[in-house]
């Protein structure tokens, strides 16, 4: 912090000079630009602000008036004091209409009863005011270094908020246009002292477009904008107005966040980008549900005391001619509208690759009277409206509702164990839940079990490698056989076949297999063996090219 007119009083020089302060006590704590040693009348104009001022006086005017106009021109020109050693000039005191007159213009006016020689003083605060400007062009060096480094690396902007508390030592905040929180580190308070009445808080604080602090909060508030379009604030906490290169820091990072931004648009916003950490951090366990929670309710969305329900979307199939990124893009954007649509209370994101996905996880808080039947099918419907038609396009999967924060994670595992047993294999709905999946649901979700593997391989093994020795195609006949229900009349109508064809391969698939297709017990497994094949083949990874 720069030296002021009070540090510069304590000095060992001027308190054996017996410094008396006859005006302008409330403005001590002014910064002290410069020490200039003036007896001159007209000193005012060669000082350009900020100075404290050495005299004896003896030049000054001989008449009140004139005291009086240098009074005001020290004043006008914004000197942070005046220090006027008594005895060569003006005896023991001062005169009464100078110290009044510098009282009507607070302007601090400090009296020495003893005599000191000026440059001890001068050396002492120039030494210090130097060495501080050199720091303060160190530091802007260092945040100028470390804001490059991180807009180069594409920081979030978690991160650069982690180096502005670093660097400051106070808590810092981004928060958007809504009053919003998106990201936060707390700095030495806690996440409650930090977040509490956030938005009401936000709103009460105005300050002009760019760089601005509001002493009655103590906010140091600069506006983040890219291409001339202002959407959020980064906000600093401080406990009294900060110095220059506490601004340069803000403006620096502030510019950073929206440089990323800007080159990232295409990916994901900062909305998307805190709504899918907070979502991530549940499904990991990487942070408390309480720090969870605080961040959500910073984001508008309320987790305490709420019915919460895990749902998964997923595309049945990509986009024709979309990559990856602009399908989930374009998905993510579909379920955020059908979430406004709804009037849903929930949280969007794309964590669902974190999971082998490619869909939009939400975390839906519903009160005690919402009914989660009822969000879904609006969910579903608002999808559909949206051109996403749910069943079809889209498979809509949800968990059980669970009643804390703590179990939030059960239910969107739920949900996205849902959507992986129904998005290759269930018929069209509006939306699954756990008791949808049945068998075919279930082996989807055993699909990657080498036991499961083995079943199928020993029950159809000899039957594949047949087919595949005589270019025949007896596992789809055996299929089309079981799943008619062992009608051979409709199984050989579905298979272009006579009857008696039919019932010639039916004979050959019981040789090979070793089975009697009688049994009832051996039609069963051979089914389960048949559903399982084609659940695996269905969930495989798509090819890319």
């Amino acid at each position: 912090m720069p030296m002021t007119v009070r540090d510069v009083l304590e000095l060992p020089a001027l308190q054996q000079a017996g410094p008396r302060v006859l005006a302008g006590r409330d403005r001590l704590d002014a910064p002290v630009r410069w020490v200039h040693v003036a007896e001159i009348p007209e000193i005012a104009d060669l000082l350009r602000g900020g100075e404290l001022v050495l005299t004896t006086g003896i030049g000054l005017p001989p008449d009140d008036d004139g005291l009086r106009r240098w009074i005001d021109g020290l004043a006008a020109v914004g000197v942070a004091g005046v220090v006027v050693e008594l005895g060569r000039r003006f005896g023991g005191t001062l005169p009464a209409g100078l110290v009044e007159h510098a009282r009507s213009r607070n302007l601090p006016l400090i009296a020495l009863r003893r005599e000191m020689r000026f440059v001890a003083v001068t050396e002492v605060v120039h030494s210090v005011i130097v060495e501080e400007q050199t720091a303060d062009l160190l530091a802007k060096d260092e945040i100028h270094r470390i804001f490059t480094e991180l807009s180069v690396e594409g920081a979030e902007p978690r991160q650069v908020l982690r180096e502005i508390t670093r660097l400051s030592r106070r808590p810092a905040v981004l928060e958007n246009l809504a009053h919003q929180v998106l990201a936060y580190e707390t700095g030495p308070l806690t996440a409650e002292e930090l977040l509490d009445r956030w938005e009401t808080r936000s709103r009460a604080v105005e300050v002009p477009s760019g760089t601005g602090y509001e002493p009655r909060s103590g906010w140091l508030v600069t506006s983040v904008e890219a291409r001339g379009n202002r959407w959020g604030r980064l906000v600093l906490l401080c406990d009294q107005e900060p110095p220059a290169r506490t601004r340069v820091l803000l403006e620096r990072a502030a510019s950073t966040i929206a440089l990323n931004q800007l080159v990232a648009r295409d990916s994901s916003s900062v909305e998307r980008q805190a709504r899918s950490s907070l979502l991530l951090s549940l499904v990991t366990h990487s942070a408390p549900t309480r720090d969870v929670a605080l961040r959500a309710r910073g984001l508008g969305v309320v987790l305490e005391q709420r019915l919460l329900l895990g749902v998964v979307v997923r595309r049945r199939r990509p986009a024709p001619g979309a990559d990856g990124t602009a399908n989930r893009r374009a998905l993510l954007d579909a379920v955020e509208t059908a979430v406004r649509e709804c009037g849903l209370a929930a949280l969007a994101g794309d964590v669902d690759e974190a999971a082998g996905g490619t869909g939009v996880t939400l975390l839906v808080a519903l009160d005690e009277t919402g009914s989660d039947e009822a969000a879904l099918g609006g969910l579903s419907a608002a999808l559909t409206r949206a051109g996403h038609r749910a069943g079809a396009d889209v498979v809509v999967a949800a968990g059980s509702v669970v009643r804390t924060l703590d179990l939030a994670r059960r239910s969107l595992v739920e949900a996205a164990q849902v959507a992986d047993a129904t998005v290759h294999t269930a018929e069209p709905r509006p939306f699954y839940r756990l008791h949808d999946v049945r068998l075919r649901g279930l082996l989807y979700l055993l699909r990657d079990d080498v036991r499961l593997q083995a079943f199928v391989e020993r029950e159809l093994g000899p039957l594949l490698s047949y087919d595949q020795r005589h270019g025949t195609n007896h596992v789809a006949l055996l299929e089309t056989y079981l799943v008619e229900g062992r009608n051979k009349r409709r199984a050989a109508d579905a298979m272009s076949l006579s009857r008696s064809a039919l019932y010639q391969r039916l004979e050959l698939i019981e040789r090979v297999l070793g089975v009697d297709l009688d049994s009832s017990e051996r039609r069963l497994s051979l089914h389960v063996a048949l559903t399982a094949r084609d659940v695996m083949r269905a969930g495989g990874p798509e090819p890319t090219g």
